[in-house]
């Protein structure tokens, strides 16, 4: 996490049940979404958005505005590895996922 105080403007949205910070020129990994690179992406679940020092909105649970980023690429993240076993009976089973992930830039 980005110590937000640094910032004059940052919002937190929502997107694929997790919540995100979304701060003006910085990338964030999302669960995939449809799109190509440099195509524009609107999120409408905005949960809290800061504007200036003093002025600070909380959504009950939402608030009406949006929140525009940019896709970066599309690619995979990094690989989980799934492992079970069942003693004394020779069973072993060894997968690996790697989830689809879409890194946008906010605007």
């Amino acid at each position: 996490m980005v110590d937000v105080a640094q910032f004059k403007r940052y919002a937190i949205f929502q997107n694929g049940g997790k919540q995100y910070q979304a701060i003006e020129g910085k990338t964030v990994a999302l669960e995939k979404i449809e799109g190509q690179s440099g195509d524009q992406v609107v999120f409408n679940d905005v949960l809290l958005r800061k504007l200036d020092e003093d002025s600070l909105e909380i959504g009950q649970p939402k608030l009406a505005c949006s929140i525009r980023a940019s896709i970066v690429k599309q690619t995979k993240g990094q690989k989980l590895i799934v492992f079970k076993f069942k003693r004394r009976k020779k069973s072993r089973v060894k997968k690996g996922n790697r989830h689809p992930i879409t890194v946008v830039r906010m605007e």
